[in-house]
């Protein structure tokens, strides 16, 4: 069975092949958001935290990164809104990169429920906007003299999302030698969540 936003049963990120922009653009969003998790899907905390040459990012760090850029974007920039009180007590006064290095120390079942939380919120958020208006409705953009339209924030989630997929190509690979550009058909995240 195949819908136009979600692809199969099997390969739910596989976006529209003919639906509305809305359609296409979410479905791209999703795309990368499963693809992903299934990066990053399945790792003890050696594995989370392993880093590559010189660089200081871990899957950890990116699965943590990603729950806040969802929640902040989807939450501050999307309508003013606060960020959920999961982030309450976050470090951010004193570490610009409290959310990348805070996450060393969490457990991985944490920084998986994270993820997926705040994916699930996002999408949810964004269903509810589009009932509102289309992609050429306002934001907030996170500030009161900054405007954005709803199309741009999506946009800007792609791009971020572009970027660190990437990043977890090549840490997973180093991890346990996972390649692929997808999931393979029928496959789903563990533990398992609302967002799935």
């Amino acid at each position: 069975m195949t819908d136009p936003v979600h692809g199969s049963d099997d390969t739910p990120w596989e976006p529209p092949l003919a639906g509305s922009e809305a359609e296409q653009v979410l479905g791209a969003l999703d795309r990368l958001r499963w693809t992903f998790r299934f990066k990053t899907d399945g790792l003890d905390a050696a594995g989370l935290n392993q880093r590559i040459g010189a660089s200081t990012l871990t899957l950890g760090r990116l699965l943590k990164h990603l729950a806040a850029v969802e929640d902040d974007w989807f939450h501050r920039k999307l309508a003013g809104d606060p960020m959920p009180a999961v982030w309450e007590g976050n470090g951010w006064d004193d570490d610009d990169d409290w959310e990348l290095t805070s996450a060393d120390g969490d457990e991985p079942a944490a920084l998986y429920a994270l993820w997926d939380g705040a994916v699930a919120r996002s999408r949810a958020r964004v269903a509810a906007a589009l009932e509102v208006g289309g992609l050429d409705q306002d934001v907030s953009a996170g500030s009161a003299d900054q405007r954005a339209n709803l199309r741009r924030l999506l946009l800007d989630t792609i791009e971020e999302y572009g970027r660190h997929t990437g990043h977890a190509d090549l840490l997973r690979e180093a991890v346990d030698g996972r390649v692929g550009e997808d999931p393979p058909a029928g496959w789903r995240p563990g533990p398992r969540s609302a967002g799935y």
